[in-house]
């Protein structure tokens, strides 16, 4: 597919400075342009690519300037970020949607396939499930017994639906995921530990994307639920009975307890880990690797762990390890101090 600059600034509302039909037929990174590409600059530590860049087009802001002579015609719009975006989308969807059951797929006689459908090769389709409309099944995905996928919905290779688990309209599966295994309940005994019965489901709503190898475990009883529109990265852990809201986003390495309740718009770093039966607000930011033990009932908080200097970490380990010690001679010069103030008749806060 091939477009103009014009084509393209009319698509996103911006402003052609240079070559209106200058034509393209790929993205590229600014730095790594060539003829032919579209980039954007978004970013003014990468403004010195701009003058040096191959590509035929680059989106920038409307407030940006250059300061030298650059080759590339340019389409300024409102936001260059959010416009290469929605290019990006605007690209995907004009690709053509595979269709078809391959005769290498094994779909029980009960199920239910919607229209437009492609089925891959080694698919399996068990009893009583319902697939959409115009969904995508890769190789080697399996769906389990009386599951359900909504319409549009894409399901790359290997990720696994249990028994009885719903999936919404617009979701992306990527490989590798797990959407219903069960959650790790167990009871211990004099003997070991005894399995607890996880017989509830998981219910992912509309417009959500799980990336690979993400476990999303059933509940005890009732459901697991991640809501609408929710994005969750590569190698998140959510254990049972987890509520998570709409619009909420969870990096790569997130793990949620069993029973934690995760509100709207939250956003969630690398390696957060969120201790079982919390409650996060809405709109609550997690710095990565942060741990959270209590809940955070503030709407908006933002909770932070961030990197400190190597020399000063060794030094405030010293310092961390001696605390007990030191707060018990803290309390007894405060002791003494106050008693030297009552013998000199002055009052606690007077200096």
């Amino acid at each position: 597919m091939e477009f103009t600059a014009e084509m393209i600034a009319g698509l996103i509302g911006g402003t052609v400075v240079g070559d209106p039909q200058a034509k393209v037929n790929n993205f590229a990174k600014i730095e790594e342009g060539t003829p032919g590409c579209i980039s954007f600059l978004a970013n003014d530590k990468y403004e010195h690519y701009l003058y040096t860049t191959g590509s035929s087009v680059v989106l920038v802001n409307r407030s940006f300037e250059p300061r030298e002579e650059v080759k590339a015609t340019l389409i300024k719009v409102d936001d260059a970020r959010e416009a290469v975006g929605k290019l990006l989308q605007i690209y995907e969807g004009m690709k053509p949607r595979r269709k078809g059951i391959s005769s290498l797929a094994f779909i029980d006689p009960s199920a239910k396939i919607g229209k437009d459908c492609y089925i891959g090769p080694f698919v399996a389709i068990a009893e009583g499930v319902e697939i959409g409309n115009e969904c995508v099944l890769h190789p080697h995905v399996t769906i389990g017994k009386n599951a359900k996928v909504g319409n549009n919905t894409e399901i790359y290779s290997n990720a696994v639906i249990y028994h009885d688990c719903r999936v919404g309209n617009n979701c992306i599966l990527h490989a590798g995921c797990v959407i219903g295994a069960d959650g790790f309940g167990f009871a211990p005994t004099e003997e070991g530990y005894e399995k607890i019965p996880q017989i509830g489901i998981v219910t992912i709503e509309d417009n959500v994307e799980i990336g690979a190898n993400t476990c999303v475990d059933r509940s005890t009883m009732g459901s697991t639920r991640v809501g609408r529109g929710v994005k969750v990265d590569n190698l998140v852990q959510i254990a049972h009975n987890v509520e998570i809201d709409e619009n909420t986003v969870m990096s790569a390495q997130v793990g949620l307890a069993g029973s934690t309740k995760v509100g709207k718009w939250c956003m969630l770093g690398g390696q957060v880990g969120v201790a079982g039966h919390c409650y996060l607000a809405d709109r609550v930011q997690v710095g990565a690797q942060s741990g959270i033990i209590n809940s955070i009932k503030k709407e908006g908080a933002i909770m932070g762990y961030p990197a400190i200097d190597y020399n000063n970490f060794w030094r405030s380990s010293v310092v961390f390890k001696k605390l007990p010690e030191v707060y018990k001679q803290i309390n007894q010069m405060q002791r003494e101090l106050d008693e030297l103030r009552a013998a000199c008749g002055l009052a606690k806060d007077e200096g």
